[in-house]
């Protein structure tokens, strides 16, 4: 069964992260969780809080589901893995600083493997200077992230440039699973 690697730390949005973990298996890929270590991290709910008073101008942030991580970014081969899916949440503003993940990062666009990211996972691949040249799509608080690494950025559900697929928010996860399941299968054929 073909691998997929899904990166989480601490802060992972649980609907960014759980829907692959789950969704992805239904098509035949198995998906490995990594983190900065092979431990129990805790998720994060994030939405901005409807009829709050005053009014919350970015979203509030409740803790989630825990998610286990089974190997830690330092034991990935990535070239074990089909596929690369970059979830959000608060994570990424630290995992971005992490050597063993970026270095993991650059090998799937190395290699044109499909990668996938959702909201703040485009924080890591700007990290990795992946993004040069590549038109995404991001949450709205992230466009800045997108463009300082060398993207253009446009406010669409499921952008698609080669080898990568960029979703605003969970509220995107049906389409860009869609879209990075078909780019799974044309790379594997």
């Amino acid at each position: 069964m073909p691998r997929i690697l899904l990166p989480i730390g601490d802060a992972t949005e649980v609907l960014d992260t759980m829907y692959p973990i789950f969704r992805l298996p239904e098509d035949g890929y198995e998906v490995d969780v990594a983190g900065p270590e092979a431990r129990l991290y805790h998720g994060v709910l994030h939405e901005v809080p409807p009829g709050a008073d005053p009014p919350w101008d970015i979203t509030q942030e409740r803790p989630g589901y825990h998610i286990r991580a089974t190997i830690a970014f330092r034991d990935v081969r990535a070239e074990d893995y089909a596929g690369l899916f970059l979830s959000g949440g608060r994570a990424p503003e630290y995992l971005r600083y992490d050597a063993d993940l970026l270095r993991i990062t650059r090998h799937f666009f190395e290699t044109g493997k499909p990668v996938c990211a959702v909201c703040h996972g485009i924080e890591i691949l700007t990290a990795a200077d992946c993004l040069r040249g590549r038109r995404v799509t991001t949450v709205a608080k992230c466009a800045l992230d997108a463009q300082q690494g060398g993207a253009t950025y446009v406010n669409e559900p499921t952008v698609v440039d080669g080898n990568l697929v960029t979703g605003r928010t969970w509220h995107d996860n049906t389409p860009l699973l869609k879209v990075f399941i078909a780019l799974l299968r044309q790379s594997a054929s």
